[in-house]
């Protein structure tokens, strides 16, 4: 049937359109605001804020042993 799947891509696009009418929208300010707050009460686990101790870190050189 030719134009059928123009229908089909339309009735596609249509519902596509009714699930993001039907969500659940944040304003861009709040939405900021709620990351600052989540940074700022997780700070103190990110390592790139606090740092490696050398004993934990998966990156610090290898020791290398060897038996005589």
């Amino acid at each position: 049937m030719p134009g059928s799947s123009s229908v089909d891509t339309m009735k596609k696009v249509v519902q596509q359109l009714w699930l993001e009418a039907g969500l659940n929208h944040v304003k861009v300010s709040q939405a900021v605001a709620d990351m600052k707050k989540f940074c700022l009460q997780n700070a103190h686990h990110d390592p790139l804020l606090t740092g490696v101790s050398s004993c934990t870190s998966s990156f610090r050189p290898q020791k290398v042993y060897s038996f005589l």
